[in-house]
């Protein structure tokens, strides 16, 4: 496994390459990515890089976990063969001022709760896509919209880059693989499988018998029940344009259920196919 600190010491591919970006701070979702990388591309390249344009509060940034050593070893045991750690310097030799048009993707959820947000995604993925030059990049699908938004953003730049979306990975306790979930306290992360047990058994018992309103108001009041939990947003919208769902006119799988919620400090997201 070669480490590369800068973009000129990315060199020597072979065959097809997939690319893998992260921010640290691994755990068996990103290996699982590297695991679909490797079957399917010749040579897999994988970012560390925590992005501060993507970060609409300057405190999570900091706080952000940041375990480069130990990332190392598992990706090395992973079969990895690039590694790209830069400097924030290296990305962005001079301020990047790009301002996207995701087409409305960036405007529901995630976007409206943390404006930026997905301004600097933009930036930081169409940049490492020009360093790293990938045939395919593989992301998952935890962050469901930040996926849409990169399909649109690659189909809109007319970049030749697949994007793979490949499945969440959760904990035996349902709670979706994150690197937050480092942060948690023992109490809130005994809580945080709350979170997908509600999902989970509202995508069997609510759709189409209430209103999608009403069902969001359920899901909502069925996580706050847990004490220490608090719900930010529930959203159901179609999987292929993220617009909110007014109905269940949809075929079943084509509407997804997307939430985020406060587990004390710590903002975990999660969805589930409806």
């Amino acid at each position: 496994m070669k480490l590369c600190r800068r973009a000129a010491e990315l060199a020597e591919y072979r065959g097809t390459v997939g690319f893998v970006p992260t921010m640290g701070a691994l755990h068996e979702g990103h290996l699982s990515l590297v695991k679909a990388c490797r079957e399917a591309c010749d040579t897999t390249v994988v970012s560390i890089f925590v992005n501060p344009t993507q970060f609409n509060d300057p405190t999570d940034l900091k706080n952000y976990p940041r375990t480069e050593a130990e990332d190392l070893a598992l990706l090395e045991a992973a079969g990895v063969d690039f590694v790209f750690a830069p400097s924030v310097e290296e990305i962005y030799p001079t301020p990047d001022t790009r301002v996207f048009d995701f087409g409305g993707l960036d405007r529901v959820m995630e976007g409206e709760h943390r404006p930026g947000h997905f301004n600097g995604v933009g930036q930081v993925v169409s940049r490492l896509f020009e360093i790293v030059r990938p045939n395919k990049a593989f992301f998952g699908e935890k962050d469901f919209q930040q996926l849409a938004i990169i399909r649109y953003m690659t189909a809109q730049l007319g970049l030749p880059i697949e994007i793979v979306g490949c499945p969440i990975v959760r904990d035996t306790d349902g709670l979706a693989r994150s690197s937050r979930n480092t942060l948690l306290s023992p109490e809130h992360r005994a809580a945080a499988p709350h979170i997908y047990a509600v999902l989970s058994e509202a995508a069997k018992s609510l759709r189409g018998t209430v209103p999608v309103d009403d069902a969001k108001r359920i899901i909502a009041e069925r996580i706050d029940a847990n004490p220490l939990l608090k719900t930010e947003y529930v959203e159901i919208a179609e999987a292929d344009t993220l617009r909110p769902a007014t109905d269940w006119a949809k075929t079943p799988g084509t509407l997804r259920c997307f939430v985020a919620v406060h587990a004390g400090p710590i903002r975990l997201i999660d969805n589930i196919a409806f």
